[in-house]
């Protein structure tokens, strides 16, 4: 693997005052200290969507293409009603074939203390549909407001280890699908 893998996060709200875009900028900021890893920032706040469409019908270029480029996929998105929020699910949807056989890794936030769990079990079955590849370690940002002061420095240095378990996880994952895709034939 001469080429280094492409792992862009996605931060899954677009609200007004999201504590959520702290643990992705943190996630973002691990990703990037990766030894043979290229990431990019993709905020939902930013893509273009319609909202009186769906699915591949209102699919962005740019994102398409930053999709089909990656090896694997982060999403930091908070717990919103016991599930994620409508508007990441609107921008995942603009992809389809793009997704097939890729790695993804799933971080939730809330502000209560089992950090986004329900969002992270909701997303699993929406992660299978599109043919990802679900990693097994997740980090669970719970009681976010308690994490990151409010210039969005980590004051619980417990995540650093968490967050460099999961990206172990995911990095490993996406060889192992990228060495796949390269060498073996679709059955």
């Amino acid at each position: 693997m001469d080429s280094p893998l492409f792992i862009p996060l996605i931060l899954g709200t677009a609200r007004q005052g999201r504590e959520s875009e702290h643990a992705a900028k943190f996630v973002f900021e691990r990703t990037k200290a990766r030894a043979g890893v290229e990431t990019e920032f993709i905020d939902v706040r930013t893509l273009p969507m319609k909202l009186d469409d769906a699915g591949e019908q209102m699919k962005d270029p740019k994102f398409a293409a930053t999709i089909e480029r990656c090896d694997g996929l982060i999403i930091v998105t908070p717990e919103y009603n016991h599930s994620f929020p409508g508007l990441l699910k609107h921008a995942l949807d603009m992809c389809l074939k793009e997704y097939i056989h890729k790695a993804v890794g799933i971080c939730g936030v809330s502000a209560g203390i089992i950090g986004g769990a329900r969002v992270i079990e909701n997303l699993l079955p929406v992660m299978r549909e599109f043919g990802l590849v679900t990693i097994f370690e997740d980090v669970n940002f719970g009681k976010v407001g308690m994490l990151f002061d409010e210039r969005g420095n980590l004051l619980d240095e417990n995540f650093v280890r968490r967050v460099d378990k999961f990206l172990d996880e995911l990095i490993w994952m996406s060889r192992v699908l990228r060495y796949g895709r390269e060498s073996l034939p679709p059955m």
